[in-house]
């Protein structure tokens, strides 16, 4: 039972612990209810990622309609990378398709893009989405 006790303590240990307990093949001793808990993570955080750059591109987009006269290639270098490590995110884990067709998980999307728009600007923004998923993932598309 001290493999299940460093879990508190020590994850890092823990974990390397738990692998060393599968390779053997000692599945008798694993921490199953962590290691499941552990597993769950793993997709969350892939989840928030994809969020958390949805939102900072959604953010820039509102500030190339919203700020027109301060356009700058830091912008639209962020709207490109953030277009591509998007694409990327869901090419490597197509299963995160499914968070973009969620309605509660875009307009949450969209709250945090909110968040980080008026932080850096001040301004105010439209409260409800004024693009598709569509239009934010195109890579053409520059709102005016």
């Amino acid at each position: 039972m001290q493999v299940k006790s460093n879990y508190d303590r020590d994850i890092i240990q823990w974990s390397k612990q738990q692998a060393q307990l599968l390779r053997y093949g000692k599945f008798s001793d694993l921490d199953i209810e962590h290691i499941a808990e552990e597993i769950e993570d793993v997709g969350k955080s892939e989840q928030r990622e994809l969020s958390s750059r949805m939102a900072v591109l959604i953010a820039h987009l509102l500030k190339w309609k919203l700020q027109p006269t301060q356009h700058c290639s830091s912008w639209e270098k962020t709207i490109k990378v953030q277009r591509r490590d998007i694409e990327r995110a869901l090419k490597k884990t197509p299963s995160l398709k499914a968070d973009l067709e969620d309605p509660e998980w875009f307009e949450s999307t969209w709250d945090k893009a909110l968040v980080i728009f008026t932080n850096e600007t001040n301004l105010d923004c439209p409260e409800e989405p004024i693009w598709s998923l569509a239009q934010i993932r195109d890579n053409e598309f520059y709102p005016s």
